[in-house]
């Protein structure tokens, strides 16, 4: 769990500082229609981020298995209106809960992270959606915020 920690870790530094040297505009820009700009990608990794915390907490709470339920991404950023927000507020929104997320994850054991949740309908645990959280967001940050194309 350290090197997840770790990797989170570098994020938190490593995005900020590839969005203090974009402009406005690409920031904003939307590659396409019913596409994300990168502000709006962040604003979906914020949107994760506290789906996620929820989850990976609930999971040490509540009745075993945990169901893991989806949440419909696309309507989540057009209803936070992240394209009208200040990038500030969205990084540090991301950042804040993101660094959350590391206190939790530092205290997991492994009996901890063995612990079992269902996630379409297979099971899993929270140790497997842990690392499937992380993959998601490096998959956004390579994509999407360090590339120029940007999709939903």
């Amino acid at each position: 769990m350290q090197k997840t920690v770790e990797q989170l870790h570098y994020w938190l530094i490593k995005v900020p500082e590839v969005f203090r040297v974009m402009t406005e505009a690409e920031i904003t820009q939307r590659p396409a229609p019913k596409k994300w700009s990168k502000k709006e990608v962040i604003g979906h990794l914020c949107d994760s981020a506290i789906v996620n915390l929820e989850r990976f907490l609930q999971i040490q709470n509540e009745a075993s298995p945990y169901v893991v339920t989806t949440y419909d991404q696309v309507q989540w950023v057009a209803l936070q209106g992240y394209q009208e927000l200040p990038i500030e507020d969205i990084l540090m929104l991301w950042t804040s809960i993101n660094k959350k997320i590391m206190y939790v994850l530092n205290h997991l054991d492994e009996e901890t992270l063995a612990q079992p949740c269902v996630m379409n309908q297979q099971q899993r645990t929270l140790g497997w959606l842990i690392e499937e959280y992380m993959q998601h967001l490096a998959h956004h940050i390579h994509h999407q915020i360090l590339m120029n194309e940007c999709e939903t």
